[in-house]
């Protein structure tokens, strides 16, 4: 390997929206997720809506008539 041309690599700290923290290593110190997989449904088993933007709500409610009318 060349030396001066790899990026250093440290233990980073993941923080998830969940609330979950755990250290692991990469080239950046810190590191933000959205999904870990303490809340991921497939780990967890559990289903809920990964929402991004407002897609679920906007979705529900363009297709609640047609869901009432049934």
């Amino acid at each position: 390997m060349k030396k001066g041309i790899h990026p250093k690599y440290v233990e980073a700290k993941v923080h998830c929206a969940c609330g979950n923290t755990f250290k692991t290593r990469a080239t950046v110190p810190a590191i933000n997720v959205e999904i870990c997989s303490a809340c991921h449904p497939f780990y967890t088993g559990k289903q809920k809506f990964v929402d991004s933007e407002g897609r679920v709500e906007r979705f529900q409610r363009k297709y609640a008539s047609q869901r009432q009318g049934k």
